[in-house]
């Protein structure tokens, strides 16, 4: 996955290290919207959202089974502030990109994240974002 850098206002960066939820969007294989609150991180340097889940989870299932040109979006709003990530999508178990999203996770939520025995890694490359208020 090639990652590209997006440009962020400093409010948006702002809010993006913020403790808030958002939700992810992704397609099941029949196309059909799925969309599920989720905890996450985002690395302004790389461009890289990072969400953490359970293999056998609906969402982690949708961006696999979309292979390489899975594409997925994540809302983060804030009442009248939100900003919207998307970007190609695609799960990992690699333990360093596990311990890397855990690492992230904690210092942003201030708590490890749930440690289930079949825990993937959601990765997104942002190439858009969305905003208003920010």
């Amino acid at each position: 996955m090639s990652l590209a850098i997006v440009q962020l206002s400093a409010a948006t960066q702002a809010s993006l290290t913020r403790p808030h939820a958002a939700t992810l969007t992704t397609l099941r294989p029949d196309g059909t919207p799925h969309v599920t609150p989720v905890r996450f991180t985002f690395d302004a340097a790389t461009s890289l959202v990072r969400v953490t889940t359970r293999a056998r989870a609906r969402k982690a299932r949708n961006v696999a089974a979309g292979g390489p040109t899975a594409h997925v979006a994540l809302c983060q709003a804030d009442g009248f502030r939100w900003v919207t990530l998307e970007g190609r999508a695609a799960v990992t178990d690699d333990p360093a990109r596990l311990a890397e999203a855990v690492r992230r996770y904690t210092v942003r939520y201030r708590a490890a994240p749930p440690a289930p025995p079949d825990l993937v890694v959601i990765e997104v490359a942002v190439d858009r974002v969305l905003s208003l208020n920010l």
